[in-house]
């Protein structure tokens, strides 16, 4: 199936670590990708995502604006057309540290999108 929704709207991380971001999510296996979900996460303005780790990997893609992704207390400056992997099983987090939104793709194995 091809989808292409513009007004998919953000939903919140709800995480208590979390401070001022939102997840998209635009490709899963409810479309037919069976087993993986891209996403978009919005980190907005001193945002960032909650410092956590897990068994899965992410795949990310920088869209726009600029931050900072720690893997196990490594510190990398991101910015749109960067790229990271997260290797499963690591203490990670990203920031914005610019002053626009930080939007960045991620993919990651369907057990990984709650």
């Amino acid at each position: 199936m091809i989808g292409y929704e513009p007004k998919i709207e953000a939903k919140q991380i709800t995480h208590p670590d979390a401070y001022h971001a939102a997840m998209k999510e635009l490709v899963s296996p409810q479309e037919g990708w069976e087993g993986y979900v891209m996403r978009v996460v919005e980190v907005t303005e001193f945002g960032y995502t909650p410092k956590h780790q897990h068994s899965w990997p992410h795949i990310n893609y920088m869209l726009e604006g600029e931050g900072e992704l720690m893997i196990d207390g490594v510190i990398k400056h991101v910015k749109k057309g960067s790229f990271a992997y997260v290797p499963g099983n690591t203490l990670h987090q990203f920031r914005n540290v610019g002053k626009c939104t930080f939007k960045f793709i991620c993919i990651v194995p369907e057990e990984g999108h709650k």
